[in-house]
């Protein structure tokens, strides 16, 4: 008993130390501007208020960027899935020359950075008309290596007499992925989808490069806008950044099994 105890003292400081930053972003949040920029400590507010979130909302169009994120967002994640699943289908099943090294080059793609593209893929958008839409957003982002290869390593755990099963009933291809695949690998979706949700709607660089207008923008770029050199705008921007960071809390809240199961599931055979 002894020993459990100080088991569960030592990870609830560990868990505090962690949570510190986030605690902390949520009480300067509730602290008026006045009360912030003084010689005292002010951990907790002492004179807790909403005004900082009220005037977040009238300052920058809030609701419009977070709706756009989840659009962007949203899109993004289902391309992802669908893309990423056909591929590793076509890696995992499918036998045409060149294979092993095409999948090799997807997987030295994610040895790239993305700011060593992002030039590139603007002028390609540029030239083909797409700034400032929400395609611009969506389409560079419709795909992704990380999502191969998830789906490769649950789809190597199947054997290939699955599919040559199904395809001597006269199953298509398409209707193996839709029929069979895809309920059998929902923990990989799951993870998959939680993953790129999370990730499309924390993108900054390459929103902010390509849209120039409010009704573009989307949530990351919104709350750049709240910065100023006035002292309000520290709890201006707080209040903004609590408000943004519970839908993708809330994801991964909800999405935490599916997304642990789907990481480690893929990774051991049998």
């Amino acid at each position: 008993m002894l020993q459990k105890t100080a088991l569960v003292t030592m990870n609830l400081i560990v868990c505090l130390f962690m949570l510190f930053p986030l605690l902390y972003t949520i009480s300067v949040a509730f602290i008026p501007s006045g009360e912030l920029y003084t010689m005292a400590m002010n951990i907790v507010p002492k004179h807790p208020t909403l005004e900082n979130f009220v005037e977040a909302f009238h300052k920058i169009p809030l609701v419009r960027f977070v709706l756009n994120s989840f659009l962007v967002a949203g899109s993004i994640t289902l391309g992802q899935i669908v893309t990423c699943s056909l591929a590793a289908f076509a890696f995992s099943f499918l036998d045409f020359k060149g294979k092993n090294i095409l999948f090799m080059l997807v997987m030295a793609t994610m040895m790239v950075p993305g700011e060593a593209t992002i030039i590139s893929n603007y002028l390609t958008v540029g030239s083909l008309g797409l700034l400032d839409t929400y395609i611009v957003l969506i389409l560079p982002s419709l795909t992704s290596a990380m999502g191969i290869f998830l789906f490769r390593q649950f789809y190597m755990t199947f054997p290939v007499s699955l599919y040559e099963s199904a395809k001597l009933d006269g199953c298509g291809n398409l209707r193996f992925i839709v029929k069979i695949l895809m309920p059998l690998t929902k923990s990989a979706m799951g993870a998959m989808a939680v993953y790129t949700f999370i990730n499309a709607w924390n993108m900054y660089m390459w929103p902010l490069l390509v849209t120039g207008s409010d009704s573009k923008r989307t949530v990351q770029i919104g709350i750049s806008m709240l910065n100023s050199v006035d002292a309000q705008s520290i709890t201006l921007m707080l209040a903004g950044v609590v408000m943004i960071i519970i839908p993708s809390i809330s994801i991964f809240i909800v999405g935490q099994k599916a997304l642990i199961k789907g990481m480690f599931s893929g990774a051991v055979k049998g």
